[in-house]
């Protein structure tokens, strides 16, 4: 969801690839077992009394935490650059120039600026895709070939291309009929084009990167379990809601995720959990992505989204003036209205977006430690030791993907839109109300 909200924070050409890096893969079994069979409850090997690591792996977490906070921050910083760059060279105004001396169209002017604009880039962002691509692939996190990765990035470009184009074309549109409240009229018009991606991502956009089936087919024996787990919990999710996505082809990791809203939501469980997680631990995955809908989480994300799109789009609309008084002449730019000043609009937005990243990742942690408990109380009595269970599949999947056991908390504040492991495992171990006479929070 966060992906294509970007879109309507105009970071839709800033997204490059539009690809959500999955990175690695198990490859399928070649076992003549089905899934449903093999799929048993097994209780976890030991006790667990937190989340910790071999000194090897601890050592490769360190690591890796470092190299991808300094990566974070280095992409920001590019995508400054890049964007500066193209004003800096005058890229911007040549590709205003070819279009205008094309046609007096402004539809067709539009379609000829954007994808000029959006592939330069792309291409300028493409050596950090590949870096981060790379990294995954150097501490066996992805497995996905090459040439699997490059036909996933070519795709987000065109994903890119068009979204961007019609998203550029209505905003400047509204820019040149209303010069003083742009940002309030695109601030308006984003809200029905956000909800029509999201309502279609689950349809059109997600099965251009990944392979779906029904969970029915592909694990028969979940369903009846999954189901009474739902009617626990008060939140009934037909079968035919229930999807199983082909991620070993790309990632070695396990897991789950809910989707879409109304007609096109949707529970996915990933291959790669089906395979490696116990039956409790799919259980509890299940829960946790319940608790998604049970709790409201998806409409509330899109609303809050939405209201940092309106500020966003606000501190932009106060701040470009200044911005353009300073290097518009320099860079070629005509005004505001001016396709060349795009890359400059997106300059003040990435800057401030990136403020408005760091609050979207605190408010989705504290939705996912929601998540986390009411997971924990659909499943209790029903799961023989949910907390074990759980805290099983926490480090199971810490382990896959060297997560630190004692992240810095700069980085967690910044970049986590996810507790950490650590807080996840301690949570599975000691959320017990029932034992102390309390009331749960959300399962009655």
């Amino acid at each position: 969801m966060r992906k294509f909200m970007g879109l309507l924070l105009l970071l839709c050409v800033l997204s490059g690839t539009a690809a959500t890096a999955q990175s690695g893969q198990i490859p399928p079994s070649s076992s003549q077992t089905s899934t449903a069979e093999k799929i048993t409850p097994q209780p976890p090997a030991k006790k667990f009394t937190g989340y910790s690591l071999s000194p090897e792996l601890y050592k490769k977490s360190k690591r890796l935490a470092a190299i991808r906070f300094s990566f974070r921050i280095f992409s920001f910083l590019f995508s400054l650059f890049a964007l500066w760059l193209i004003l800096r060279l005058k890229w911007s105004a040549q590709f205003r120039d070819w279009a205008e001396r094309t046609s007096r169209n402004r539809t067709l002017q539009a379609l000829i600026f954007a994808p000029l604009f959006a592939i330069t880039y792309s291409l300028l962002e493409l050596p950090l895709d590949l870096f981060n691509e790379s990294l995954f692939k150097r501490y066996g996190i992805s497995v996905q070939p090459w040439s699997a990765w490059t036909a996933d990035w070519l795709k987000g470009l065109l994903l890119t291309v068009i979204f961007g184009t019609l998203l550029i074309r209505i905003l400047f549109a509204v820019i040149r009929s209303s010069p003083q409240r742009w940002w309030f009229y695109f601030w308006i018009i984003s809200i029905p084009i956000s909800l029509a991606i999201f309502f279609v991502q689950p349809l059109v956009i997600d099965p251009m990167f990944s392979k779906f089936e029904p969970l029915a087919t592909k694990a028969p024996a979940l369903i009846p379990q999954l189901e009474r787990l739902t009617v626990r919990g008060g939140m009934p999710i037909p079968p035919e809601r229930m999807f199983w996505m082909l991620a070993s082809d790309k990632t070695i990791f396990t897991n789950a995720y809910v989707t879409g809203f109304g007609a096109t939501k949707r529970v996915v469980i990933w291959d790669t959990t089906i395979d490696k997680e116990t039956t409790d631990g799919i259980l509890l995955m299940f829960g946790h992505e319940m608790g998604h809908y049970a709790l409201n989480h998806v409409p509330k994300e899109l609303a809050f989204s939405s209201l940092l799109v309106f500020f966003l789009l606000y501190v932009t609309y106060l701040s470009i003036g200044w911005l353009l008084a300073r290097g518009g002449a320099k860079w070629a730019l005509r005004g505001l209205d001016d396709w060349a000043a795009l890359p400059a609009l997106l300059l003040v937005v990435t800057f401030f977006g990136f403020f408005a990243m760091v609050l979207a990742t605190n408010v989705s942690r504290f939705y996912e430690n929601q998540a986390d408990v009411y997971s924990l109380e659909v499943t209790h009595g029903y799961v023989s030791d949910p907390g074990q269970a759980c805290a099983a599949s926490y480090q199971m999947y810490g382990e896959q993907v060297f997560a630190e056991p004692d992240p810095n908390p700069i980085n967690v504040f910044m970049f986590y839109d996810h507790p950490p492991v650590a807080e996840r495992v301690q949570l599975c171990l000691t959320y017990d109300p029932w034992s102390k006479g309390e009331s749960p929070q959300f399962v009655k």
